[in-house]
């Protein structure tokens, strides 16, 4: 029992220090600021403040009527840190350069063109026959459409005044005009 009554006194003892400590610890500000007008409490009187009792701080109305600077520059910019880089220069036109085509397949040299002149058709109109007639210089030819001629050359139409050739790949079409010699 002894030792209770030595717990008790020792907590009384710690809530004393706790409240003495309370007490003398320094406050952070010394006495509210009271306000324009309203009541102001001093000790056990009141006392009422009014516009005409309360100290006017300071103005200087001089000061307010005094001219202002002006600006520096109107193109002042607070949110940039580095100068105003130099304008840049109107771009150069130039021709386009066009690229050259690209093409999957190796490309040939351009081919020669077909060594013949067309000389004339031959008509056979009983049995719808048309053959043209060419020419080398050398020898006289003939074929009908889609006929090769010497196994080089394919005949692709027949026309009254022309007639087209390519070569018996499919390549190099060409239109060859009447000639008449």
């Amino acid at each position: 029992m002894a030792d209770k009554g030595r717990q008790i006194l020792l907590g009384v003892l710690v809530g004393v220090a706790a409240l003495v400590v309370y007490q003398t610890w320094p406050r952070t500000s010394a006495a509210p600021t009271p306000a324009a007008t309203g009541s102001r409490v001093e000790g056990s009187k009141r006392e009422r403040v009014t516009p005409q009792s309360a100290a006017a701080p300071s103005v200087h109305l001089e000061a307010l009527q005094a001219p202002r600077p002006k600006p520096i520059s109107l193109d002042r910019n607070l949110f940039r840190f580095k100068p105003t880089p130099a304008p840049t220069p109107p771009p150069v036109v130039r021709a386009p350069v066009l690229p050259a085509p690209v093409s999957t397949e190796l490309q040939s040299p351009r081919l020669p063109p077909i060594p013949y002149r067309f000389l004339g058709v031959v008509e056979a109109p009983n049995r719808s026959l048309v053959i043209a007639v060419l020419s080398d210089g050398r020898t006289t030819l003939h074929g009908r459409v889609g006929d090769l001629v010497e196994g080089r050359y394919r005949i692709l139409r027949i026309g009254p005044d022309s007639i087209d050739m390519a070569y018996a790949d499919g390549r190099g079409r060409q239109t060859i005009r009447l000639t008449g010699s």
